[in-house]
């Protein structure tokens, strides 16, 4: 790191990686380029980084792998039945309506499309959404905010209906936001409808709730660029989206098992045998 080497740098490129190898010693002349040959060689990229949490869940692998087993069809050790389904859940809160003080454009030859940067802040709102990891089936609503309250409304349009109605188990998937945090979640949901099993991914997890997946296109698709004249169309397309999506949409092939996680969590051990 350029800090170990006493550099004000935040990261390195090919020129200063040259000069330090000159400084230090190692070579006695070396062109940046050459470094950059050596380094692209190699698939080392010094100058790029990505953000990432560590896994601090105390029960990161049980909980981990509760979902993971789920994914690949079975709960306790045995296979799902055909009346069990699975639900992933979560809500993607604060969108904001940007209204452009100057129309978008479309791409013309030879130049992009344009987006005003100056906008009025039309407001904000949740969307909660929950998808069906086996049958690909999308539900979802536009709230004001977050909450108990909230997650019930979404709870209420899918369990209201059949098959999960009268299904012999609806696992529900969730993170440990607030809406739907803890033990008392766990027994809340329950409490509402008998047939449901709250499941929660392990804390700063996200990427093992399938729905976050459909979040991702939603936010490419619909909300970037970001220019709505209001709240109500930015509900409209939305849900306009939401409903064309399901007309397409495929359960996900989601190939990571229980045994890919042992790998992976292996690999951070051994990077904190190295480190201490």
């Amino acid at each position: 790191m350029p800090k170990d080497l006493g550099l004000p740098f935040s990261k390195l490129t090919h020129d200063e990686i040259a000069r330090q190898a000159e400084k230090q010693g190692i070579v006695a002349s070396i062109s940046g380029k050459t470094i950059w040959r050596w380094l692209s060689k190699d698939a080392i990229r010094p100058w790029c980084y990505r953000s990432w949490i560590w896994p601090r869940d105390p029960d990161f692998e049980q909980k981990a792998a509760t979902v993971l087993d789920l994914y690949h069809g079975s709960w306790d050790g045995k296979p799902l039945g055909s009346n069990d389904f699975i639900i992933s859940s979560d809500e993607k809160t604060s969108i904001q309506a940007r209204h452009r003080l100057k129309g978008t454009t479309a791409p013309t030859t030879g130049r992009y499309g344009r987006v005003e940067f100056e906008y009025e802040r039309m407001g904000a709102l949740a969307y909660m959404a929950a998808w069906d990891v086996r049958q690909a089936k999308l539900f979802g609503l536009c709230q004001a905010s977050t909450g108990i309250d909230s997650y019930r409304e979404l709870v209420d349009l899918v369990m209201r209906q059949e098959p999960y109605r009268s299904a012999d188990r609806v696992f529900w998937i969730t993170d440990n936001g607030s809406s739907h945090r803890g033990r008392s979640s766990i027994e809340r949901l329950n409490s509402w409808y008998p047939n449901a099993v709250q499941v929660h991914t392990p804390i700063h997890a996200s990427w093992l709730n399938q729905i976050e997946i459909y979040f991702s296109v939603l936010q490419r698709k619909v909300l970037t660029p970001n220019d709505f004249e209001n709240l109500s169309d930015l509900q409209d397309r939305i849900l306009s989206f939401q409903k064309l999506y399901e007309t397409i949409a495929k359960p996900f092939e989601w190939k990571f098992t229980r045994e890919d996680m042992k790998k992976v969590l292996a690999k951070f051990n051994d990077k904190q045998k190295i480190a201490a």
